[in-house]
C-alpha cells in the first residue's frame, strides 16, 4: 500500500483540480460546452506525468516499467472515479437541469439519460488514463538498446 500513497494523493489532487475547473466553468455558464470538457484531458495527463516523474526520482534505479505504468493508472483512475462521482452529485443534487441542457437530444430519447452520460464520464477518463499513461511510460522507461562505441 506504501507504493500507492504517491498516486493516490495525486489522483485526489488531480480530481480537485478537475472539480475546480467544472465549477470555474459553472460559473461562467461555459459548463455545457463539451469543447471545454477537452481541456480536462490537459489537466489528467499533467497530474499522471507528474506522478510518474515523483516516482521515477524517488525509486531511483529501482524503477521500472510496472511501478511507473501502476502509480499513472492508479493516479488516472483514482481522478477519474472521484471527478465522476462529483459530476453525479451536480448533475442530480445541485443541478437538476444540467443534463437536459447538456444534451435535449438525447435526454428525450433515452429512458436512464443521467446513467448513460455518467457512465461516458468514467468511461472517458479511464481511456484518457490509460492511454496518457502508456504515452509517458515512453519518456520514463529505461532502454535495453545498447550503447555502440563509435571507434
Amino acid at each position: 500500500m506504501k507504493k500507492l500513497t504517491l498516486p493516490i494523493r495525486f489522483g485526489i489532487v488531480t480530481s480537485a483540480v478537475l472539480i475546480a475547473y467544472f465549477l470555474i466553468l459553472a460559473v461562467m455558464g461555459q459548463h455545457t460546452n463539451v469543447f471545454y470538457s477537452l481541456f480536462n484531458g490537459v489537466i489528467a495527463g499533467f497530474g499522471i506525468y507528474e506522478t510518474i516523474k515523483y516516482t521515477k526520482l524517488r525509486q531511483g534505479k529501482s524503477f521500472s516499467y510496472g511501478n511507473g505504468f501502476t502509480a499513472g493508472i492508479t493516479t488516472g483512475f483514482v481522478a477519474t472515479l472521484l471527478f465522476t462521482i462529483f459530476f453525479a452529485f451536480y448533475a442530480t443534487e445541485l443541478d437538476s437541469t444540467f443534463l437536459d441542457k447538456l444534451s435535449t437530444v438525447w435526454s428525450n430519447d433515452y429512458k436512464n439519460f443521467q446513467g448513460i452520460v455518467f457512465f461516458t464520464v468514467a468511461i472517458m477518463g479511464f481511456a484518457t488514463t490509460l492511454v496518457l499513461t502508456l504515452s509517458f511510460m515512453q519518456l520514463f522507461k529505461t532502454s535495453n538498446n545498447s550503447k555502440k562505441i563509435m571507434g
